[in-house]
């Protein structure tokens, strides 16, 4: 048996990710990992108050509301087997339970634009939290960067994850349907036509 992971690249277009797009030039700068089909269990290190950018740590994302409502998006998946996917959610569960030990990583954020390694004990900037469970779990995301320097961007465009969906979010959120849920009897080339009319329609 396996089970897909999900991984979401956004623009959220706060403070902070605008501060890092001027370093990276690139439109996608918050990574988080999904565990679920309908993205109801999202994870990530950003903020911990919504009004207070520079309070982060370990954190489970509502995108369905606030910075995501109009966020930009790229959505891509990775499968793993039953047991690597045990793991990997009871690593999460571990880490909200103990959520109040993990810091968001302001120092090696800066210290990834100077190209210099830097780790810290249970502290994570976004894209370092979701290239080291991928890791853990088996799938590498960069096989030239540590993972104290892997960005948005190195996620990606790492080979080891399939694109599902480039756009705004909210319509692949209220698209209802995820590729997990894709009627197995239905044509793939009807099945995207029935996706773009409902896309359409939103």
């Amino acid at each position: 048996m396996t089970r897909k992971v999900y991984i979401l690249l956004t623009d959220t277009r706060s403070i902070l990710t605008r501060l890092i797009k001027l370093y990276t030039k690139k439109p996608l700068n918050h990574a988080s990992i999904v565990l679920d089909d309908h993205f109801s269990k999202v994870y990530s290190f950003g903020r911990i108050k919504p009004r207070n950018p520079f309070f982060g740590g370990f954190v489970q994302e509502n995108i369905r509301s606030g910075l995501f409502r109009d966020a930009d998006c790229a959505i891509f998946c990775c499968t793993l087997t039953e047991q690597q996917f045990l793991q990997l959610k009871d690593k999460i569960q571990k880490m909200e339970e103990n959520k109040h030990a993990y810091k968001y990583n302001f120092i090696g954020l800066f210290a990834v634009m100077l190209n210099r390694e830097y780790n810290r004990k249970n502290a994570f900037f976004c894209s370092h939290f979701v290239a080291a469970l991928l890791q853990e779990s088996g799938v590498p995301i960069s096989e030239q960067k540590p993972l104290s320097l892997i960005t948005p961007y190195d996620i990606k465009e790492s080979p080891s994850l399939e694109l599902l969906f480039e756009g705004k979010l909210s319509s692949y959120v209220c698209g209802k349907q995820t590729i997990q849920e894709k009627p197995q009897s239905v044509p793939r080339r009807i099945y995207t036509k029935i996706i773009l009319e409902r896309m359409k329609a939103i």
